[in-house]
């Protein structure tokens, strides 16, 4: 016999009565909002699960620092000619200042991942945004041509502030959303980052026009830094106020099942042993990166590869950014969704992957027509799949990976991708300076190509999924702040 609980949120008494009567009962009081049945594996165990209205609040808050830290990434990179001229540096060193975000990612995230298995989601989101916000604020002192290593500094402040979020939409999707909408909380997650890298595409090119006049140059300069760490000052302030660890129920049977866990049983490091001896989370760790990776090299150059071919088109470089972006917003939440009613992960990863690979083939070999408009067309198509891949990355690692930590399987697939970003941003600029930038996006695609063999290789076993579809015990799951 099957065991019906619903729970009062405002004097905690168990109903036991039939399921439609009560939901009708109480929508009427308003107590709650949304029932849900799920189930638990323990006829003898009454499991308690509840999804509160606050999840979206805390998700966004989690996307707007997200959006000020990513759009610091390509801020540079995207005038990329206009800040050679002011800071009288070498083209290679402004890509360094968003190569640099990639690059302190790989060392620093072992420690915080550790962190966040000690200390939890609260402690790593004031760290980002209380790093970050320090970043934008050096960065408001180094508006001077001779004054690069500040910028620099800045940068690599906000790069550090990267560790603390870019792993970390699996994470809060979660431990705050339920499982038939955590794909989708997962996608909101990383929307944030995507948009943050649209804007930082679209924004730079307007306020910093390319003029001759070196003071006037600083002030528009000035002006952005100015705007990015009063913002970047705001969203530190709400994660204070607002942000909060987690909810005092789990969503989800998974939840229940980790915090049910006895905290002497689980080892970090071992932790990480079981992830690399798991065959499919390593194809598709080195899958994930080699995609991911092909994103950073494409983003971090398109300024150089727009301007070589349309001279002039700064304005129109960051148009293309944005719309290489704003299509991999719209594939990452279509994918999240679909995923949501789904549950088809090796499939979906494996049909964006190949999309991917097509649409970069496309893109290489209709960038030099002449004609911008179907360059635009191209990186909207290209945008949708290889961008719309990263949370069904991180989506199917918690699957292959269960029970283990969402913070460590995610922040390996970053590493993996930081990795491949910096050496494919390398080599693709010297094939750039050297050949051509065809030459530059066909070593791209035989990347994204060899990609996706790994992503058919993967088995598919949704072990997540499983601790999620126990039959037996019935239990209500209430929906609150």
């Amino acid at each position: 016999s099957s065991i019906i609980i619903c729970w009062d949120e405002q004097d905690g008494n168990h109903f036991g009565k039939d399921v439609l009567q009560t939901e009708q009962t109480k929508n009427t009081d308003g107590n709650f909002d949304h029932v849900e049945i799920s189930e638990c594996r323990d006829t003898n165990t009454v499991c308690k699960t509840r999804v509160y209205r606050r999840r979206w609040l805390i998700v966004i808050l989690f996307s707007s620092y997200s959006l000020c830290n990513a759009f610091q990434w390509i801020q540079y990179g995207i005038i990329n000619n206009i800040f050679m001229k002011f800071y009288n540096v070498s083209s290679f060193a402004i890509d360094w200042l968003s190569m640099i975000y990639m690059l302190t990612y790989i060392p620093f995230i072992f420690p915080v991942t550790w962190l966040l298995e000690r200390k939890g989601l609260r402690v790593i989101a004031l760290f980002a945004a209380s790093i970050n916000c320090v970043g934008t604020w050096i960065k408001v002192a180094s508006v001077q041509p001779n004054l690069f290593w500040v910028t620099m500094l800045g940068q690599f402040t906000c790069s550090f502030a990267q560790v603390f979020i870019l792993g970390m939409p699996s994470q809060v999707a979660s431990v705050w959303f339920g499982s038939d909408e955590v794909s989708t909380a997962c996608a909101i997650g990383v929307f944030g980052n995507q948009l943050g890298i649209a804007i930082g595409f679209l924004i730079p090119p307007i306020l910093v026009p390319n003029v001759d006049d070196m003071n006037e140059l600083a002030q528009h300069i000035s002006i952005m830094f100015y705007i990015t760490a009063a913002v970047a000052s705001l969203i530190f302030l709400l994660v204070v106020f607002v942000f909060q660890e987690k909810p005092e129920i789990p969503p989800s049977l998974s939840q229940v099942a980790l915090r049910d866990m006895p905290t002497t049983q689980y080892s970090y490091l071992a932790s990480i042993a079981r992830l690399f001896c798991n065959k499919p989370f390593i194809l598709l760790l080195i899958s994930y990166g080699l995609n991911v990776g092909c994103f950073y090299a494409v983003s971090t150059l398109l300024n150089r590869m727009i301007i070589e071919h349309y001279p002039g088109e700064e304005v129109n470089a960051g148009r293309i950014g944005l719309t290489l972006v704003i299509a991999g917003v719209v594939g990452s939440l279509l994918c999240g969704i679909w995923l949501d009613k789904t549950k088809t992960y090796k499939q979906t990863t494996l049909t964006v992957y190949l999309l991917s690979f097509v649409g970069m083939v496309i893109y290489a070999f209709t960038l030099n027509l002449g004609h911008l408009w179907v360059v635009f067309l191209t990186s909207g198509a290209l945008g949708f799949f290889m961008t719309g891949y990263l949370p069904l990355g991180f989506e199917f690692a918690v699957e292959l990976t269960y029970p283990e930590s969402e913070g460590t399987s995610s922040g390996l697939l970053n590493c993996s991708a930081q990795m491949f970003g910096i050496a494919f941003t390398i080599i693709q600029g010297k094939i750039i300076d050297h050949f051509s930038t065809l030459a530059g996006n066909i070593f791209l695609c035989v990347f994204l190509f060899i990609g996706s063999i790994m992503t058919a290789l993967i088995k598919s076993d949704l072990r997540r999924q499983k601790a999620n579809s126990q039959p037996q015990t019935e239990v209500i799951a209430v929906s609150m702040f």
